[in-house]
């Protein structure tokens, strides 16, 4: 039973991980396209959030089994309620690449923030690099990755607030439409970067048995899109 056990746990933590690949191949098309305004790059995006979805789906009832039949304790039970909450994170930072994509398309053939590509390709690069570091630890534990992730989020909230000076500073060129996208958007990679660091966080939790009190605030309301 405890071998039946141990490769079940196993495929959890195999499914988390096919679930970051994804992630980080969705964030990275959805600002491609964004950026770039390729049209092409978000349908990709648009469809292959089905597929994080699914192995949510599997995911979570692979863990409500483990929990009834198996009923954990201690460590164990640790990582497979980690998981419930770590599958239902990916999904949502899967759903937020999926907007990002969603206003590229909905905007083409025009780019959608003309008056702040700049800024949108350093939020970019930043959620990409999250996104990557989230993989990375998922497969290693190395704490130091979790700490990385902290600092990218603290690169996309200053980007965030940046979003909103440019806006509110007088000068602001864009159109009203613009507006509401760089509104909507900065929001999403803001709590794409929130949930990377809840992810950090539950990872610390499975190594060291601590949850960060400090590093949980950061990623509050992590319900919420």
């Amino acid at each position: 039973m405890r071998e039946i056990f141990e490769a079940e746990l196993k495929q959890v933590g195999d499914d988390l991980l096919e679930m970051s690949t994804l992630v980080v191949q969705a964030v990275d098309k959805a600002g491609r396209a964004l950026l770039e305004v390729d049209l092409g790059l978000a349908q990709e995006v648009i469809v292959a959030d089905q597929a994080i979805d699914e192995i949510e789906r599997e995911l979570d009832a692979r863990c409500v089994l483990l929990l009834a039949q198996q009923a954990p304790v201690a460590t164990d039970l640790r990582v497979v309620v980690s998981a419930l909450r770590m599958s239902a994170t990916l999904e949502r930072m899967g759903d937020l690449a999926r907007h990002v994509a969603e206003i590229a398309r909905g905007r083409y053939p025009e780019p959608a923030t003309p008056s702040l590509a700049g800024v949108f390709a350093q939020m970019h690069e930043a959620a990409t690099r999250a996104a990557r570091r989230v993989e990375a630890l998922l497969q290693t534990r190395d704490l130091a990755d979790a700490d990385q992730i902290a600092r990218d989020d603290d690169v996309l909230d200053a980007l965030h607030q940046e979003t909103f000076a440019a806006m509110l500073g007088g000068t602001w060129p864009g159109s009203t439409q613009e507006t509401v996208d760089v509104t909507l958007l900065s929001r999403f990679y803001e709590r794409f970067g929130d949930h990377s660091v809840s992810i950090a966080e539950r990872v610390t939790f499975l190594v060291t048995g601590e949850f960060n009190e400090a590093a949980h605030s950061r990623g509050a309301h992590e319900n919420s899109l």
